[in-house]
Protein backbone atom coordinates (compact mmCIF):
# COMPACT_ATOMS: atom_id res chain seq x y z
CA UNK A 1 0.00 0.00 0.00
CA UNK A 2 2.23 3.40 -1.32
CA UNK A 3 -0.87 5.72 -0.51
CA UNK A 4 -1.53 6.80 2.98
CA UNK A 5 -5.32 6.72 4.22
CA UNK A 6 -5.78 10.46 5.76
CA UNK A 7 -6.28 10.87 9.08
CA UNK A 8 -9.80 10.64 10.80
CA UNK A 9 -11.34 9.30 14.11
CA UNK A 10 -12.96 5.50 13.50
CA UNK A 11 -14.56 6.11 17.32
CA UNK A 12 -17.94 7.82 16.86
CA UNK A 13 -18.03 12.03 18.17
CA UNK A 14 -19.10 11.10 21.76
CA UNK A 15 -22.66 12.20 22.23
CA UNK A 16 -23.46 13.00 19.02
CA UNK A 17 -26.34 12.40 16.83
CA UNK A 18 -25.71 10.69 13.42
CA UNK A 19 -29.35 10.88 12.15
CA UNK A 20 -28.99 14.80 12.27
CA UNK A 21 -29.29 16.35 8.76
CA UNK A 22 -25.61 16.83 7.39
CA UNK A 23 -22.68 16.00 5.09
CA UNK A 24 -20.69 12.70 6.34
CA UNK A 25 -17.52 11.58 4.62
CA UNK A 26 -17.22 7.63 5.02
CA UNK A 27 -13.90 5.47 4.25
CA UNK A 28 -14.18 1.49 4.22
CA UNK A 29 -11.33 -0.58 3.97
CA UNK A 30 -11.34 -4.26 3.05
CA UNK A 31 -9.86 -6.97 6.20
CA UNK A 32 -6.18 -7.31 5.83
CA UNK A 33 -6.13 -4.75 2.78
CA UNK A 34 -6.76 -6.73 -0.15
CA UNK A 35 -7.18 -5.38 -3.37
CA UNK A 36 -10.57 -6.86 -4.40
CA UNK A 37 -12.40 -4.70 -6.36
CA UNK A 38 -9.88 -3.74 -9.29
CA UNK A 39 -6.59 -2.02 -9.84
CA UNK A 40 -4.79 1.75 -10.47
CA UNK A 41 -3.48 1.70 -14.15
CA UNK A 42 -2.05 5.03 -14.97
CA UNK A 43 -3.93 7.24 -12.55
CA UNK A 44 -7.12 5.35 -13.69
CA UNK A 45 -8.99 2.88 -11.54
CA UNK A 46 -10.03 0.02 -13.13
CA UNK A 47 -12.85 -1.73 -11.72
CA UNK A 48 -13.11 -5.73 -11.67
CA UNK A 49 -16.71 -7.17 -11.47
CA UNK A 50 -16.70 -7.24 -7.81
CA UNK A 51 -15.87 -3.25 -8.11
CA UNK A 52 -18.70 -2.96 -10.17
CA UNK A 53 -20.66 -4.26 -7.20
CA UNK A 54 -19.45 -2.15 -4.92
CA UNK A 55 -20.39 1.31 -7.16
CA UNK A 56 -23.87 -0.45 -7.79
CA UNK A 57 -25.03 -1.21 -4.29
CA UNK A 58 -24.09 2.30 -2.89
CA UNK A 59 -25.91 4.06 -5.46
CA UNK A 60 -29.14 1.40 -4.66
CA UNK A 61 -28.97 2.94 -0.89
CA UNK A 62 -30.50 6.21 -2.53
CA UNK A 63 -33.62 3.40 -2.88
CA UNK A 64 -33.07 1.67 0.75
CA UNK A 65 -33.02 5.56 2.31
CA UNK A 66 -35.01 8.02 0.43
CA UNK A 67 -33.75 10.68 3.10
CA UNK A 68 -30.21 10.90 1.35
CA UNK A 69 -27.91 12.03 -1.16
CA UNK A 70 -25.09 10.52 -2.44
CA UNK A 71 -22.22 12.92 -3.42
CA UNK A 72 -18.51 12.24 -4.68
CA UNK A 73 -17.25 8.43 -4.28
CA UNK A 74 -14.66 5.91 -5.61
CA UNK A 75 -13.98 2.37 -5.34
CA UNK A 76 -10.45 2.03 -4.73
CA UNK A 77 -8.12 -1.34 -5.00
CA UNK A 78 -8.69 -2.07 -1.75
CA UNK A 79 -10.84 0.51 0.46
CA UNK A 80 -14.11 2.59 -0.74
CA UNK A 81 -14.68 6.78 0.13
CA UNK A 82 -17.78 8.29 -0.11
CA UNK A 83 -19.97 11.62 0.68
CA UNK A 84 -23.19 10.86 2.00
CA UNK A 85 -25.74 12.87 2.87
CA UNK A 86 -28.86 12.55 5.87
CA UNK A 87 -31.38 15.83 3.83
CA UNK A 88 -33.96 15.04 5.93
CA UNK A 89 -33.86 13.71 9.72
CA UNK A 90 -37.43 13.59 10.55
CA UNK A 91 -38.50 11.78 7.07
CA UNK A 92 -37.45 8.18 7.53
CA UNK A 93 -40.86 6.71 6.91
CA UNK A 94 -40.38 4.29 3.83
CA UNK A 95 -36.88 3.79 4.22
CA UNK A 96 -35.96 -0.12 3.69
CA UNK A 97 -34.71 -2.55 5.64
CA UNK A 98 -31.64 -4.71 3.91
CA UNK A 99 -32.69 -7.95 2.25
CA UNK A 100 -36.57 -7.54 2.11
CA UNK A 101 -37.71 -7.94 -1.14
CA UNK A 102 -41.08 -6.67 -2.71
CA UNK A 103 -42.97 -8.43 -6.08
CA UNK A 104 -42.85 -5.02 -7.99
CA UNK A 105 -39.21 -3.55 -8.97
CA UNK A 106 -38.76 0.24 -8.49
CA UNK A 107 -36.62 1.62 -11.25
CA UNK A 108 -34.74 4.67 -10.24
CA UNK A 109 -32.51 6.75 -12.02
CA UNK A 110 -29.67 8.06 -9.88
CA UNK A 111 -26.64 9.78 -11.09
CA UNK A 112 -23.29 8.23 -11.81
CA UNK A 113 -20.70 10.25 -9.46
CA UNK A 114 -17.49 10.69 -11.18
CA UNK A 115 -18.75 10.70 -15.25
CA UNK A 116 -20.13 13.59 -16.98
CA UNK A 117 -22.46 15.74 -15.49
CA UNK A 118 -25.97 14.80 -16.45
CA UNK A 119 -25.47 11.23 -16.77
CA UNK A 120 -27.14 8.46 -15.33
CA UNK A 121 -28.16 4.76 -14.74
CA UNK A 122 -31.95 2.54 -14.20
CA UNK A 123 -31.16 0.63 -11.55
CA UNK A 124 -34.02 -1.74 -10.90
CA UNK A 125 -34.14 -2.94 -6.63
CA UNK A 126 -37.07 -4.47 -4.86
CA UNK A 127 -38.88 -2.60 -2.44
CA UNK A 128 -39.00 -3.78 1.13
CA UNK A 129 -41.46 -3.28 3.43
CA UNK A 130 -40.63 -2.00 6.55
CA UNK A 131 -39.54 1.37 8.19
CA UNK A 132 -35.75 1.81 9.09
CA UNK A 133 -34.29 5.36 10.77
CA UNK A 134 -31.44 6.32 8.61
CA UNK A 135 -28.44 7.23 10.38
CA UNK A 136 -24.95 7.09 9.63
CA UNK A 137 -24.66 3.81 11.12
CA UNK A 138 -27.77 2.25 9.35
CA UNK A 139 -26.52 3.89 6.00
CA UNK A 140 -23.12 1.96 5.71
CA UNK A 141 -24.25 -1.43 8.22
CA UNK A 142 -26.86 -1.77 5.35
CA UNK A 143 -23.90 -1.27 2.55
CA UNK A 144 -21.65 -3.71 4.10
CA UNK A 145 -24.04 -6.16 4.81
CA UNK A 146 -25.47 -6.46 1.44
CA UNK A 147 -21.96 -6.48 -0.33
CA UNK A 148 -20.95 -9.05 1.71
CA UNK A 149 -23.77 -10.95 0.52
CA UNK A 150 -23.05 -10.24 -3.04
CA UNK A 151 -19.33 -10.68 -2.52
CA UNK A 152 -19.92 -14.15 -1.64
CA UNK A 153 -22.60 -14.52 -4.18
CA UNK A 154 -19.10 -13.76 -6.44
CA UNK A 155 -17.12 -16.10 -5.24
CA UNK A 156 -19.16 -19.28 -5.29
CA UNK A 157 -20.46 -18.25 -8.94
CA UNK A 158 -18.06 -16.49 -10.18
CA UNK A 159 -15.14 -17.50 -8.63
CA UNK A 160 -13.84 -13.98 -7.25
CA UNK A 161 -10.78 -14.01 -4.88
CA UNK A 162 -11.96 -15.27 -1.72
CA UNK A 163 -10.96 -13.30 1.76
CA UNK A 164 -10.85 -14.79 5.24
CA UNK A 165 -13.47 -13.87 8.18
CA UNK A 166 -15.03 -10.95 6.40
CA UNK A 167 -15.23 -8.27 3.79
CA UNK A 168 -14.91 -5.15 5.46
CA UNK A 169 -12.88 -4.03 8.07
CA UNK A 170 -15.53 -4.01 11.41
CA UNK A 171 -15.51 -0.18 11.77
CA UNK A 172 -15.21 2.30 9.23
CA UNK A 173 -13.85 5.71 9.24
CA UNK A 174 -16.36 9.11 9.42
CA UNK A 175 -15.79 12.46 9.24
CA UNK A 176 -18.68 15.10 9.93
CA UNK A 177 -17.97 17.46 7.17
CA UNK A 178 -19.29 21.23 8.76
CA UNK A 179 -18.45 23.41 5.58
CA UNK A 180 -18.31 24.00 1.75
CA UNK A 181 -14.37 24.49 2.27
CA UNK A 182 -14.14 21.10 3.39
CA UNK A 183 -16.86 19.73 1.19
CA UNK A 184 -14.66 20.73 -1.43
CA UNK A 185 -11.19 19.54 -0.30
CA UNK A 186 -12.79 16.15 0.84
CA UNK A 187 -14.75 15.57 -3.05
CA UNK A 188 -11.18 16.31 -4.75
CA UNK A 189 -9.39 13.98 -2.34
CA UNK A 190 -12.03 11.49 -3.64
CA UNK A 191 -11.84 12.48 -6.97
CA UNK A 192 -8.11 12.60 -7.13
CA UNK A 193 -7.34 9.27 -5.35
CA UNK A 194 -6.82 6.77 -8.41
CA UNK A 195 -4.11 9.63 -9.69
CA UNK A 196 -2.24 9.86 -6.15
CA UNK A 197 -2.34 5.74 -5.97
CA UNK A 198 1.36 6.07 -5.89
CA UNK A 199 2.27 8.95 -4.69
CA UNK A 200 4.12 8.99 -1.24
Amino acid sequence: MNQKLPNRQSIRLKGYDYSKEGLYFITLVCQNRLPLFGKINNGVMLLNDAGKMIELEWLKLKIRFPNIELHEFVVMPDHFHGIVEITDAVSNVGAFLVGARNEAASHVRVPLVGTREGQAQSIADGRAQGVAQTTVGSIIGAFKSITTVEYIKGVKEQDWQAYQKRLWLRNYYEHIIRNDGAFDRISDYIRNNPANWQKK
